[in-house]
């Protein structure tokens, strides 16, 4: 990321701190090579422009017979004698005979002179002769190029690589892609309350969540992933740690630490090493979330909590992450849903409310808050579909009216 703005005291509102993300964050450096194979939710780095027509030659979609659509009697049956056999992979060689019809199988070559298919289920054969009924010319004929011509650019870069993106490239002809290589990213958690699962819990202690939601979060963003532990509330050991990663990864995650408390010690150090871009948003829950950088890699310090540390990592994190993976498509799509609950809100903050999706009676889902909508009850989030997102302008729901809707599955890829 470029040179951030001062830290202060202004809190931003979730639109004009994408925008700032947006004007600040560029791709990472960095192109590989990689088989059709290894490339699956790789991020293509060059546009794949078409080397040859697809189909490369006008064909038969379905089984059945050809015929040129001339020689064909208006508005009625023709009867034509069957001349011979066309087969997938194994084109025509002599040229065809006007006024006869041929057998032809899906995909196999139209020669020149054939123009009208007709499937095996609409002719009547008699002996060597076939029945055909009326049809429009072209019918059932695929053309040459129909699906991508010759010089389209048939996958743009910046494009996660899907199953059909890979079918669409090996279908050209290609057996590697050039990708961008993975985001390189190193997670910590903060805190010396904090513990791993396993470990043997001292009063007060909790086992880290964090890092394991987190971190599976950004795999899911095909991110290379540094599970880097806990780092204690000192600062030297923060500065030490902080900047250690720094240098071997594009970007650094925390989750606590950048609250206000006298034991927040993370947003202070990150000002210290680089700087910090922005550290409250008008949001709830999640409301202490820092963005900076440390050297050359961007910084994103989560709140402690597990709830405010995904759907922040989710909604505010994930713009800038994919922007440096070098994804052109990075805002997710929200769905208008039914409110199934009432609430009350405060203008100027985005709110997020936990949900569940249930079919409704007029075929629009309907969404079921989660009871508890603490930002501690981590179990409200596998409970839950996704939220419905509640804009600045909002000042609360009432059953029934259409609300938005952002599955977690939309921005779990």
């Amino acid at each position: 990321m470029a040179e951030g703005i001062a830290a202060g005291a202004e809190v931003l509102t979730v639109e004009q701190a994408l925008r700032l993300l947006k004007d600040r964050t560029r791709p990472v450096d960095g192109v590989e090579e990689v088989e059709l194979t290894a490339a699956l939710g790789r991020v293509l780095a060059a546009d794949v422009v078409a080397g040859l027509d697809v189909p490369a030659a006008a064909n038969s979609a379905v089984d059945g017979f050809a015929a040129c659509h001339d020689d064909l009697a208006a508005g009625g049956e023709t009867r034509l004698r069957v001349a011979g056999r066309i087969v997938a992979g194994r084109p025509l060689q002599e040229p065809v005979e006007r006024g006869r019809a041929y057998r032809i199988f899906t995909g196999a070559v139209l020669p020149p002179g054939l123009d009208t298919v007709f499937m095996q289920e609409d002719v009547k054969v008699d002996g060597d002769h076939v029945l055909l009924p009326a049809t429009r010319r072209g019918s059932h004929c695929r053309s040459a190029g129909e699906d991508i011509r010759a010089g389209a650019t048939a996958i743009p870069a910046g494009t996660v690589l899907r199953p059909q993106e890979l079918g669409v490239a090996a279908a050209l002809g290609h057996a590697a892609l050039a990708v961008r290589r993975r985001v390189r990213v190193a997670v910590f958690s903060t805190g010396d309350e904090v513990f791993p699962p396993g470990a043997a819990l001292p009063p007060g202690g909790i086992y880290d969540a964090n890092r394991f939601s987190v971190g599976g979060i950004l795999r899911s963003w095909d991110c290379a992933v540094t599970d880097l532990g806990i780092l204690p509330d000192r600062p030297a050991v923060l500065s030490e740690a902080l900047s250690e990663a720094a240098a071997g990864h594009d970007a650094l995650v925390t989750s606590g630490g950048v609250s206000v408390g006298d034991e927040d010690h993370v947003k202070d150090v990150i000002a210290e090493l680089g700087a910090i871009h922005f550290w409250r948003l008008a949001i709830k829950p999640g409301r202490p979330i820092a963005l900076g950088r440390v050297g050359g890699a961007a910084f994103v310090g989560l709140p402690g909590n597990p709830v405010s540390a995904m759907l922040t990592c989710l909604r505010i994190a994930r713009p800038l992450l994919l922007r440096m993976a070098g994804r052109t498509a990075v805002d997710p799509h929200l769905y208008p849903v039914r409110a199934g609950f009432a609430a009350s809100k405060k203008p100027g903050r985005r709110e997020w409310v936990r949900t569940r999706l249930e079919d409704g009676s007029d075929g629009i889902p309907v969404a079921r808050k989660f009871g508890a909508q603490g930002s501690a009850m981590l179990s409200s989030m596998t409970a839950s579909d996704g939220v419905v997102e509640l804009p600045e302008t909002c000042a609360g729901v009432t059953e029934g009216d259409l609300v938005p809707f952002l599955p977690f599955a939309e921005v779990l890829r």
